[in-house]
């Protein structure tokens, strides 16, 4: 989803990861896998296992949870029955608490802010406009085709390239460690959402070589104080 507005290249760009960073689903991403798991017969997954299994991309992910390879007849079913699932469950899921008011202020700081989610495109610009929040990004992106399951790196440079231009300071908010490695190959900032009920261990999370905090406002007053983020 394109808008007309171009980034300052001198103020400070925040990309915001959507999926357990502004939207509140980590629980309902969990529950639908553990229901796709079911659906096909494969082992039992639970919330402490998936947290100590997690990585991107996500067929490796599921391939640690089964303990063996996944063939692609077996990756797309399983791909097809967590997202039927998993959009069932976000119709009652909300914005992660203080996510309006981390927006409002990116905004009356006068930075700029987008949207770059590893959620298809199709599904993510309608969530992102039933919560009423699209008006305050540049640039929202998914995934686009038939791309499921990667890893943020590609995707997230391609996000910074169509800014017009490119900002030369931007910090991405998220909350897995697929999202620091993203942004360090980005040559951006990062600062890690851990809530406590996230898709990843507190102790996982600690690995990421970024601050981790356990609130979006505490995210914020890292960034604005201006804190150097690439050092815990």
């Amino acid at each position: 989803m394109d808008r007309e507005e171009t980034v300052d290249g001198a103020a400070l760009h925040v990309v915001w990861d959507w999926n357990g960073t502004l939207l509140d689903d980590a629980a309902a991403v969990i529950a639908a896998t553990i229901a796709a798991f079911a659906e096909a017969g494969l082992p039992e997954v639970t919330e402490e296992s998936y947290r100590r299994h997690f990585t991107r991309p996500i067929r490796l992910f599921y391939e640690r949870l089964i303990g063996r390879s996944v063939d692609p007849d077996e990756w797309v079913r399983l791909d097809h029955a967590f997202h039927d699932r998993y959009h069932v469950l976000c119709d009652a899921c909300s914005l992660t608490a203080g996510a309006l008011e981390s927006l409002e202020l990116v905004r009356e700081r006068g930075w700029t802010q987008s949207l770059c989610s590893m959620l298809p495109e199709q599904y993510l610009v309608p969530e992102v406009e039933r919560h009423g929040i699209g008006g305050y990004f540049l640039r929202v992106d998914g995934l686009r085709g038939g791309e499921r399951g990667g890893t943020k790196t590609r995707h997230l440079a391609g996000h910074l390239d169509r800014l017009a231009p490119r900002p030369s300071r931007a910090v991405l908010i998220g909350d897995t460690v697929d999202d620091a490695v993203a942004a360090r190959d980005a040559g951006v900032d990062c600062i890690l959402l851990d809530g406590g009920a996230g898709l990843h261990t507190s102790g996982e999370l600690a690995t990421a070589g970024v601050p981790v905090v356990a609130t979006l406002a505490q995210a914020m007053a890292l960034v604005v104080d201006e804190r150097p983020f690439t050092t815990v």
